[in-house]
């Protein structure tokens, strides 16, 4: 009954939507075409141009993707503001961003993503760039440039995909070399004197090789202010490039070389403070006075604090170069190789506390290299009626997280002995091992059926520790505890059995599971498609990165699932002018992997844990039309329904045992919408004028478990407004992001002694010229 109710409250949201212009998941693309993707009209048709996707990892219209997809062209992300993946919600309701308590970035869709405070972990909703994975969130800042278009796939994709996609997959399409000459510009200039300059050059080095070099940099004073003095933070400094080389020895070989990466140097983002929450509340005293003589920050996004005379400026970096390799061995097979290497490294401190006293100040130094190999074989029969696809892959990733934190908190000390410094360690050497294989049937001319499966086997090897970091302060505090002393600079973490301190803490993973997906699909017509897709996902289990005083904080979660259950239409009508989707969706959604709090050395600290049992019911609905030549109108929405279903006792931010059972999932609105339109009319000879305005909704959510009211993320809209002139080769335009000022909130934080909020950008103004040559 309780499910049938949710259905009834989906079905009449879907309906409703449809006719009441809701939601766009696929927006029409004006790009020009390429080898990669194809945007071309239907014979006698002047309709739009139709999108090309490659989301089943091959060329199809995204009319005839049974799946759920939202997609946009490189030039719609440029024209949108639309610069990192954190801005995706933009274009694609149901996807949220969300930093972590540490600052790493927690994609999540649909309600299905893994929150957590290390760097090195796999994530739920995976990004590729051509195919190529980005196997770790935090890898993904410089995804954005230069892009033919992208996909955001919803739902788990895990058998073509691989694990860890049990949210959906993310599929950036770099622009290809061309074999003509061709280059383009672009500079902005914005609020807080921020100044972003991008520029591509591409064409042909040879008859048989073409090559196209892409960079972006991206500069910016300080926005936000301290609370308490004449200080600023937030400068940005990044820049990233990309080098794509084709290369076509034959007719049957082509083969496509990458290298690309980025640098970033920019200050991280300071917290608000909310209130004083000690995590010992008898504990050392020193710093109870200054942090309650603290006011909460006010609702101005620009305000916060942070420790004086600290250097929040990040010293981060990623590198990454692949090879695909495609043989035609006959006219229907085709023979696809993807190599990729990737190297990031990171030193980035963070002040999560929002005081300007040093309660917590922690610095995240890591470093992970991943190598990944696949090889499939594909084809088609039967004049394409039958279309196939086998192939393996192996993916071998090798992370080293380490947090060092420096702090003076009522927890830092045991007995009579105070320390002010530690450091977490963590250390995976993971090896996934997987095959698969996919099948899709033409039945008739009306009737398909999809079926795709893989199969995956994984081997986590983990060692880490808590250590002194050589001032032996935090090693004379555990020695009150341990039956021998303990040195500077060695592991504190102490064995429960002997009470002596171990050398290393040292464990395994070892899983495997079945990935597999069951479709069919009505066509009535030639732009008219229903599907119906039941889909089993799998994320791999994972360590964590903590202070533990004991070796069970680093016990590892055991990998999730999801069940998935979606019901889809995809309908375009009035010569394409206009384009009605929808979806119904159910997950069954088991062992959910977050971090949450238990009681440890330091009082209250992260560790991950696993909910057995929760869901997800939604729909989706969507309406985009042209009415007027010129004008274009999309609309973009999703009802999302999280909750944990049976009972499981956990402990909330302020330790607080708590029954988890009924509640939502955190950072998942249940209400998420878009809506977006542009006119552009002729002005002058060669000369159009444009105007447009994108608005993007989210209702109220939570950033943790644990029903706390200071852990509320309130609803709010964010409205964008752009106007220009454009002609054959050039674009001018003036823009505003958050339009209205409106504040809102990105995560909130208990760590240590404060609770403290991340904020979202305040209202920026600018300009933005852009020239192709």
């Amino acid at each position: 009954m309780y499910i049938s109710l949710y259905y009834k409250k989906a079905i009449l949201f879907t309906a409703s939507s449809l006719f009441a212009t809701s939601a766009a998941q696929a927006q029409t693309t004006t790009s020009l075409p390429s080898e990669e993707t194809s945007a071309t009209s239907e014979s006698g048709n002047d309709g739009p141009p139709e999108i090309v996707v490659t989301a089943q990892k091959r060329s199809e219209r995204l009319s005839d993707v049974p799946m759920s997809i939202s997609a946009a062209s490189g030039e719609q992300l440029e024209q949108r503001g639309i610069t990192s993946v954190a801005d995706l919600g933009k274009i694609a309701p149901g996807f949220t961003y969300q930093p972590s308590d540490y600052g790493s970035p927690v994609y999540t869709i649909r309600g299905v993503g893994f929150k957590d405070i290390s760097v090195a972990v796999a994530p739920a909703v995976s990004v590729y760039v051509d195919q190529v994975p980005l196997p770790y969130s935090s890898m993904t800042l410089g995804a954005n440039l230069d892009l033919e278009r992208v996909e955001v796939l919803k739902g788990p994709q895990g058998t073509l995909f691989g694990q860890n996609s049990t949210g959906g997959a993310i599929n950036f399409i770099a622009a290809k070399p061309t074999t003509y000459f061709s280059a383009g510009a672009q500079a902005s200039y914005g609020g807080f004197n921020e100044i972003s300059g991008e520029g591509f050059l591409s064409g042909p080095l040879s008859e048989d090789i073409q090559a196209r070099i892409a960079i972006r940099t991206e500069q910016r004073d300080g926005w936000q202010r301290s609370q308490t003095r004449d200080d600023t933070l937030g400068s940005r400094d990044f820049t990233t490039a990309r080098l794509i080389l084709d290369v076509q020895p034959s007719d049957r070989l082509k083969l496509e070389f990458n290298v690309n990466g980025w640098i970033d140097r920019s200050e991280n983002q300071a917290a608000q403070f909310v209130r004083f929450a000690p995590a010992v509340p008898n504990g050392y005293p020193d710093l109870v006075p200054a942090i309650q003589a603290y006011n909460p920050a006010p609702d101005n996004a620009r305000v916060a604090d942070w420790d004086p005379q600290t250097d929040f400026r990040r010293d981060d970096w990623f590198a990454q170069g692949s090879m695909r390799a495609d043989l035609d061995l006959t006219d229907s097979t085709t023979l696809t190789s993807i190599t990729a290497y990737s190297h990031y490294k990171q030193d980035s401190p963070i002040d999560p506390d929002g005081v300007a006293v040093n309660d917590f100040l922690l610095t995240i130094r890591s470093k992970i290299t991943s190598f990944s190999q696949e090889v499939r074989l594909s084809g088609s029969a039967n004049a394409e009626s039958l279309r196939w696809m086998i192939g393996g892959n192996f993916q071998s990733d090798v992370s080293h997280d380490n947090q060092s934190g420096q702090y003076a908190g009522t927890s830092s000390g045991i007995g009579p002995v105070r320390f002010d410094s530690f450091i977490n360690s963590s250390n995976q050497n993971v090896k996934t091992y997987s095959g698969f294989a996919s099948l899709d049937a033409k039945l008739s001319d009306r009737l398909g059926a999809q079926a795709s499966v893989r199969y995956t086997k994984s081997n986590n090897d983990f060692t880490g520790c808590l250590y002194d970091d050589g001032d032996g302060k935090l090693a004379a505090a555990f020695s009150l505890l341990a039956t021998s002393p303990i040195s500077a600079s060695s592991c504190v973490t102490i064995d429960p059995t002997t009470f002596e301190a171990m050398p290393i803490v040292a464990n395994s993973l070892n899983e495997d599971n079945l990935s597999w997906k069951l479709g069919v699909t009505y066509k009535s017509g030639r732009d008219s498609l229903l599907y119906a897709n039941v889909t089993k996902g799998f994320k791999a289990g994972s360590f964590p990165t903590v202070p533990a005083f004991t070796p069970d904080q680093f016990d590892p979660v055991p990998q999730e699932s999801v069940l998935a259950y979606e019901l889809g239409i995809k309908q375009s009508l009035l010569g394409r002018r206009m384009q009605v989707t929808g979806a119904l969706f159910y997950y069954d959604y088991r062992r959910k992997q977050l971090v949450g709090y238990v009681n440890g050395a330091f009082g209250q600290v992260p560790a991950l844990i696993s909910i057995p049992r929760s869901d997800v019911l939604g729909a989706e609905a969507g309406l985009s039309v042209e009415p007027l030549t010129g004008l274009r109108l999309s609309a973009n929405g999703i009802y999302l329904r999280t909750r944990v279903r049976d009972s499981f006792q956990a402990t909330d931010p302020f330790a607080q045992l708590v029954d988890l059972k009924g509640e939502q999932f955190p950072n998942s609105p249940k209400w998420q919408y878009t809506l977006d339109g542009e006119y552009a009319f002729p002005v002058a000879n060669g000369i159009t004028a444009f105007a447009g305005a994108n608005y993007s909704y989210k209702s109220e959510s939570v950033a943790s478990f644990g029903n706390s009211p200071e852990f509320r993320l309130p609803a709010y809209g964010l409205l964008d407004l752009r106007i220009g002139v454009s002609g054959e080769k050039w674009r001018a335009s003036l823009w505003a992001k958050n339009v209205t000022n409106a504040f809102y909130l990105q995560s909130v934080t208990h760590v240590i002694d404060t609770v403290a909020r991340i904020t979202g950008m305040p209202v920026t103004y600018g300009a933005t010229v852009s020239y192709r040559f």
